[in-house]
């Protein structure tokens, strides 16, 4: 990877980490299509080189909520129990059953531009309802399974489904933002690692790119660190519109190159 790339690699993780971080989306889900599309990243190594971007990226968010007092809780407890083990099954199944870019992007599409239009029609309907309690626990970590497979599958960490969703459902983004992003951080670690493992096995393409996932993470580093300190700053009701704003931009972006 020549210099140019790198800076590239860097502007992107930053400015989309800057804009994605206080709604508690990683920002790996907007740098697919320019892994796939600019910088040339085969599939499904693109999944794990944007895990390797959230471990990176990750703890300049963390850092900031943590000075924050927002970090922990039983909610960022109950997401990790379910991504966790989630992440490990959908590396599993990205690898061996899903490794076709065409499939990956329609898929995607199909998850994020409905929960994107669900959430942005929800918010102006009901701008003020907001829950204090939200889903159970139990609906609460099912949910974190089901996103975490899908996060071990597309490499996008589980941020841009849990945010919208538990937003949707009433709860307020200064809660759900930093758990998301904690449980995004750790299994884009254990998903690394298990995509690192998977790669013994002598499968095409199936190792990150290393150099792209840390040029990248740098810039998210920055980016996301600035972006949680502009949380506090911006209405709830903003926050709301640009995450569903957010999840709609990219599903339908998705299903135009799936389906060109």
């Amino acid at each position: 990877m020549d210099w140019s790339a790198s800076l590239l690699a860097f502007a992107a993780g930053a400015l989309i980490a800057l804009v994605t971080a206080p709604v508690g989306v990683s920002g790996a889900v907007f740098l697919l299509p320019v892994q796939l599309s600019v910088l040339g990243v085969p599939s499904p190594a693109v999944t794990p080189t944007n895990l390797l971007y959230n471990v990176v990226a990750g703890p300049g968010a963390l850092l900031r909520y943590r000075r924050d007092g927002n970090l922990y809780g039983p909610l960022t407890r109950r997401l990790i129990a379910g991504t966790l083990p989630g992440v490990v099954l959908g590396a599993v199944i990205r690898v061996f059953a899903v490794p076709g870019p065409g499939v990956f992007r329609l898929l995607v599409a199909v998850l994020l531009l409905p929960l994107g239009l669900w959430l942005i029609t929800r918010t102006l309907r009901t701008p003020t309802a907001l829950s204090t309690t939200g889903p159970s626990p139990r609906a609460i970590t099912m949910l974190a399974l089901a996103v975490g497979t899908i996060g071990g599958i597309y490499g996008i960490g589980g941020g841009s489904l849990l945010g919208p969703v538990l937003v949707g459902r009433g709860m307020p983004l200064a809660r759900v933002a930093p758990a998301a992003l904690a449980s995004t951080f750790l299994t884009s670690l254990v998903g690394a690692g298990t995509y690192g493992l998977l790669a013994l096995t002598g499968g095409d393409d199936i190792a990150p790119h290393w150099l792209l996932g840390l040029a990248c993470g740098l810039g998210g580093l920055s980016g996301g660190y600035l972006g949680a300190r502009l949380q506090p700053r911006l209405p709830e009701e903003f926050l709301r519109l640009l995450l569903g704003t957010l999840a709609a931009a990219i599903g339908a972006l998705y299903a135009t190159q799936a389906l060109t």
